[in-house]
């Protein structure tokens, strides 16, 4: 999905038409009238240097695709005739979401999904609620009865983790869900409907992709240390915003336990750097221009100590692996791992629930 979101913000920016086609052999290997070569794949192992493939058939991401509307009607055309195609036109809704034109740019949301959603669950008729989780609850793995039938929780669980595919605001209280799936109990389920009735507040909420000219990318990441109650795991969570577009977000519970805050930072730090190598090549196969270092922000001065001092010491030796990849895209000019930018005044008034 995060390739999706990307192509579709560059597509945005880039002013390219975006058109649905129901295809019904996806697999389009058509007879290529040129030659066209490629690079050996990873992982095949060649005894002569400098081989490359040539291709017999057609494949998807060649570099002859074309933007000009006359190709893409040409495209259509040779598609209908060759495959048995339907032109739904213009994208309007795809994956389970809906894609809204606006002036300034375009508008993803999943509200059908989520209306379909509160209506199989039984939610229209409740009141809706502010947060997608109640601060004042820290659930547990066994602090009330278990669930008779835990299908139902873990189908509800599920539905709400795909709509995260569009609703960042949730990804947290969904991870944290997400824990209680193999014996899911009574207070598991009341908090999964408390996201529910967040969700009725606002079915239609997305992300917007502006057609503003800022390819800039910059990185956020952040953890709530030993947040898990019973095992101590932290939990990590990072965005990453293509000029001011979300395209790439996660919450997840981190595989070991962290014995500093400093180290979780840099747990979740390695896990933004590592999105953003796979990023960066997906956005340059885009023709996105990418500008190098990347900003990564956090708040954790003795994260970016540890990023930028070469000589590793007792407190850092459980954590090498995750300094040497960090400090090397750093040294790469890959990132620019810095503090949190002060919030204006505007900015920390009357925040938006």
């Amino acid at each position: 999905m995060t390739t999706v979101r990307a192509l579709i913000g560059t597509a945005v920016k880039k002013g390219w038409q975006m058109f649905q086609l129901d295809v019904n052999n996806a697999f389009l290997h058509g007879d290529l009238h040129e030659e066209v070569y490629m690079q050996i794949p990873q992982g095949l192992a060649v005894d002569k240097p400098g081989l490359v493939c040539k291709l017999n058939k057609s494949l998807y991401g060649l570099k002859q695709a074309r933007t000009h509307q006359e190709e893409i009607d040409s495209l259509k055309s040779f598609l209908h005739e060759t495959f048995k195609i339907k032109d739904l036109g213009r994208l309007h809704y795809f994956l389970g979401m809906e894609v809204l034109y606006k002036g300034d740019g375009v508008l993803i949301s999943q509200r059908k999904f989520t209306m379909d959603l509160l209506k199989e669950f039984v939610c229209t008729k409740y009141s809706s609620l502010s947060s997608p989780l109640d601060p004042s609850t820290k659930l547990k793995a066994d602090e009330s009865p278990l669930l008779a039938d835990p299908s139902n929780y873990r189908k509800l669980v599920g539905k709400l983790n795909f709509l995260t595919n569009t609703r960042l605001d949730i990804s947290f209280s969904i991870q944290h869900l997400s824990q209680y799936m193999q014996s899911p109990r009574e207070s598991h389920l009341k908090a999964a409907y408390h996201v529910l009735r967040y969700l009725k507040g606002d079915p239609s909420l997305g992300i917007f992709f502006s057609n503003s000219k800022d390819y800039g990318v910059k990185a956020f990441c952040d953890l709530d240390w030993e947040a898990c109650p019973e095992t101590r795991k932290s939990v990590s969570g990072y965005i990453v915003l293509l000029g001011n577009s979300p395209i790439s977000w996660k919450s997840k519970k981190q595989s070991t336990i962290s014995l500093s805050s400093a180290e979780a930072e840099y747990r979740a730090a390695r896990q933004v750097v590592g999105e953003l190598v796979w990023l960066v090549t997906l956005l340059e196969e885009l023709t996105v221009p990418v500008n190098l270092p990347i900003p990564v922000f956090c708040d954790s001065q003795a994260a970016l100590q540890i990023a930028r001092n070469p000589v590793f010491h007792e407190r850092t030796k459980h954590i090498e692996v995750d300094c040497h990849f960090v400090r090397t895209k750093l040294q790469e000019g890959l990132i620019l791992y810095t503090m949190f930018p002060p919030m204006s005044s505007s900015q920390t008034s009357s925040p938006s629930p």
